[in-house]
């Protein structure tokens, strides 16, 4: 116990250093910055799904338009009900996939294959 406890002194003033200092003023980390990726290089199916997004549906889903709660803080913070999530079919799936497009109030768009563990920036022309 004393030897666990000495070592845990030791190391202490290395690991606070270590700190960004906006974690050590106990603010939130700052989101990643997605990758951006041109619409154009989008499936034809996340392409259906901007046009229907732009124009204000119908949505083929029933949870297209619920919010996305970015609780991952994978996208950069917003107050809550900012992001909006909509389904980009998949052919060949039996449910509704794991490709999604986030939209945000701004009218940024974000696109993920692997159902929120990624996301590119959808560059629009």
């Amino acid at each position: 116990m004393w030897a666990v406890r000495a070592i845990l002194l030791a190391t202490l003033p290395g690991l606070l250093l270590t700190v960004p200092p906006a974690l050590a003023r106990g603010e939130a980390p700052p989101a990643a910055v997605a990758p951006e990726i041109a619409a154009a290089e989008l499936p034809a199916e996340a392409r259906q799904t901007i046009a229907l997004i732009r124009k204000g549906g119908p949505f083929p889903y029933e949870r297209d338009g619920f919010v996305f709660g970015n609780l991952e803080k994978r996208l950069p913070v917003q107050a809550r009900g900012y992001y909006r999530e909509y389904t980009v079919r998949t052919p060949g799936a039996g449910n509704r996939g794991a490709r999604r497009i986030v939209a945000g109030k701004g009218g940024e768009l974000y696109y993920t294959d692997d159902h929120y563990q990624s996301f590119r920036r959808i560059r629009e022309p």
